[in-house]
């Protein structure tokens, strides 16, 4: 029987952490707050290469005005860090799986990503 080697609690806290913001590449990083910005809606026509949102030219993003509740903005939106939440994580898991294509929508409620729409070209 051969022991196993000895784990640092240091390596062992980055292994099992959570995802944060600060992890994210800057074009994620503007994924993320643009969800958190327009809190309420839709991001169409995003396209992606190489796992990565394409800004240049930029989605075409839909507000929707909610008038029967007082709209707040994200907590985490005046954060300079924090942990993804679950929704987050799958649209990235999601963003990494297309490589290249192009997000049709990805529906928006209380600034989280909830639904995307994918467009991929068949190989």
């Amino acid at each position: 029987m051969q022991a196993e080697a000895p784990t640092s609690p240091r390596s062992e806290s980055r292994r099992s952490r959570a995802p944060r913001f600060s992890d994210l590449s800057p074009a994620r990083q503007a994924l993320v707050r643009l969800c958190q910005d327009v809190n309420y809606g839709q991001v169409l026509d995003l396209k992606v290469g190489n796992a990565e949102p394409i800004w240049n030219p930029g989605p075409t993003v839909l507000s929707e005005v909610r008038l029967d509740i007082e709209e707040t903005p994200r907590p985490e939106g005046a954060l300079p860090d924090f942990k993804l939440s679950s929704e987050v994580q799958r649209l990235m898991c999601q963003l990494d799986q297309l490589k290249d294509g192009r997000v049709e929508k990805i529906e928006i409620r209380a600034g989280v990503p909830r639904r995307l729409v994918l467009t991929t070209r068949p190989m």
